[in-house]
């Protein structure tokens, strides 16, 4: 094979792999919706027990460029059930990024939810319980 023969055999594998690698990025940006197919109907009631009673738990909330921060307390109990609630809220909304800050000395829990354009607004619209 020529030196030639090979570069070009090359540049055309590095050309197809990289829209590949674009392609696959494109393909697995999920919408903007809760697909709760991705959930049984037993977790499904235990998220939004807990949902129900993160929203009664939370101590405010900020907004972000690209989300919001949600605070709880920072007790064992209500850390566990943010960490239960985020198991099961990223499998049927995986477009959340999804952030957890401890402060020290046993204090609140700072949970942020963000993502990318678009992620803020369908924060407002399906989050109403803990926006109160």
């Amino acid at each position: 094979m020529s030196r030639a023969s090979l570069l070009a055999a090359v540049l055309t594998l590095v050309t197809a792999t990289a829209g590949v690698r674009a392609g696959a990025q494109v393909v697995t940006e999920s919408p903007f919706r809760c697909d709760m197919s991705m959930l049984s109907a037993d977790t499904i009631a235990r998220k939004d027990t807990i949902g129900a009673s993160l929203a009664k738990k939370e101590l405010g909330h900020s907004p972000l460029p690209t989300g919001y921060e949600f605070r709880f307390p920072g007790d064992a109990a209500t850390i566990s059930d943010v960490a239960e609630w985020i198991v099961t809220e990223r499998l049927c909304c995986p477009f959340f990024d999804f952030d957890l800050s401890l402060a020290r000395e046993g204090g609140t829990l700072a949970l942020r939810l963000t993502g990318r354009p678009g992620t803020k607004a369908f924060i407002e619209a399906d989050f109403t319980r803990w926006m109160k």
